[in-house]
């Protein structure tokens, strides 16, 4: 000691050991906290990655469902849009049959 004091030197030793200590592990129990919030965020990181993976597991699945429905409906999607061009196919004579009409009446 410096300087005597009216302390008992064994307490004063034990408080200044005491303080060597606390700021003796300061340096270990910062990198715990790191390493420990390392770690989590890690662990986060993780779940998000297995969260999306099963989130885009689930579009493909949906994606293979409507390809393989619309596979199966292409026949039926066929056949209605040979049905409408079956039935449209008069279209054509009936319009020339209306202007042949309608240049009857401006030859009058």
């Amino acid at each position: 000691m410096s300087f005597p004091t009216s302390v008992n030197d064994q307490i004063t030793d034990a408080v200044t050991q005491s303080n060597v200590k606390v700021l003796g592990e300061s340096p270990a129990m910062a990198m715990g906290s790191l390493y420990q919030t390392a770690s989590h965020s890690t662990g986060i990181l993780f779940e998000n990655a297995v969260s999306s993976q099963q989130q885009q597991n689930t579009l493909a699945q949906a994606a293979a469902n409507m390809g393989v429905m619309q596979i199966y409906s292409m026949d039926t999607m066929a056949d209605a849009a040979g049905t409408e061009k079956v039935s449209q196919a008069g279209i054509a004579d009936n319009l020339s049959s209306l202007m042949t009409v309608l240049q009857s009446f401006q030859n009058r």
